[in-house]
């Protein structure tokens, strides 16, 4: 089972067990985060996509750390003008284990 999730501007392919990379997010470490945005959900080869979002299906996870990524370098110039600029940049993240894909019990007996 697999999920595909939005956060942060940006879509994520889940499954429970998985360690997830996103930017940085407003929760501490050890504590649980919730994701409603859920674009796609696929079980047992039955895939359900929602428009926009599927209802009633949640993907849980736990914040293991925060963090800084690579430095990158970003370089301006300008030809015959003597102009020249570095600067650095680190992008922070935060690294989430997702815990669980959680589909609503009413959604679950509807289909049953």
């Amino acid at each position: 089972m697999y999920a595909i999730i939005e956060s942060c501007g940006k879509q994520y392919k889940v499954a429970e067990g998985d360690v997830v990379f996103f930017e940085k997010l407003d929760a501490e470490e050890g504590k649980k985060v919730t994701f409603d945005k859920v674009i796609l959900v696929s079980e047992d080869g039955k895939v359900e996509v929602g428009t926009p979002n599927v209802k009633g299906v949640k993907v849980e996870g736990k914040v293991v750390c925060h963090g800084k990524g690579k430095k990158i370098r970003v370089y301006k110039y300008k030809a015959k003008k003597n102009y020249r600029r570095t600067q650095g940049h680190r992008q922070p993240y935060t690294k989430v284990e997702i815990t669980a894909i959680k589909k609503a019990a009413a959604k679950a007996k509807a289909e049953a």
